[in-house]
């Protein structure tokens, strides 16, 4: 999936999503105040996370939050009942990463000094008591990822980037629906 970040009419930034099926949407983003745009912070944590359930690649299995805009295409004849199963599949994926990705935001709107992967891990606890599931190269990984693409962001004001194709969730089935030949009787 073609992600193109670039400012809107209103000085925040605005993510246009190109889908593999052929739909165009807009995520705008609402961060005006911050030199780090909040989705391009998610984009990198979530890729750098390998985290197919986050915003982009449930985005890039069919997701649709009410926040977005079609721009352009032919969405499904199922549409949303797709996006409804796809984001409820990756609920508790999102909220992690809505999460991560605010903490690695933090560290490199601010420039944090402090080792990012021990401030990942604290907001991984409060999640999660279980085993933190990423090594500290990766948190590295995202941290170093956010800060060279928002230095390209403040030098060019726009980024075309391409989502990963291993990192789209998995569509869950619908419900109810059989699979396969049906029996005679």
């Amino acid at each position: 999936m073609l992600v193109v970040f670039a400012h809107s009419s209103t000085g925040a930034t605005v993510a246009t999503l190109h889908r593999a099926d052929g739909v165009v949407l807009q995520l705008p983003g609402y961060d005006r105040k911050f030199r780090v745009p909040h989705d391009l912070a998610h984009f990198a944590t979530e890729r750098a996370l390998q985290m197919a359930g986050g915003l982009f690649g449930s985005v890039a299995a069919g997701g649709v939050f009410t926040n977005m805009r079609l721009v352009s295409g032919r969405p499904r004849h199922d549409a949303a009942a797709r996006s409804k199963r796809v984001i409820d599949a990756n609920k508790q994926t999102l909220g992690v990463a809505e999460v991560l990705a605010g903490v690695i935001h933090q560290i490199v709107e601010t420039d944090d000094p402090a080792p990012a992967a021990t401030m990942v891990r604290n907001a991984w606890g409060v999640l999660d008591p279980g085993v933190f599931p990423w090594t500290d190269e990766q948190v590295g990984t995202a941290v170093r990822d956010l800060t060279e693409l928002t230095g390209e962001w403040e030098a060019r004001g726009t980024l075309r980037l391409t989502w990963p194709d291993h990192l789209v969730a998995a569509a869950p089935p619908p419900r109810g629906v059989r699979r396969g030949r049906r029996g005679r009787a």
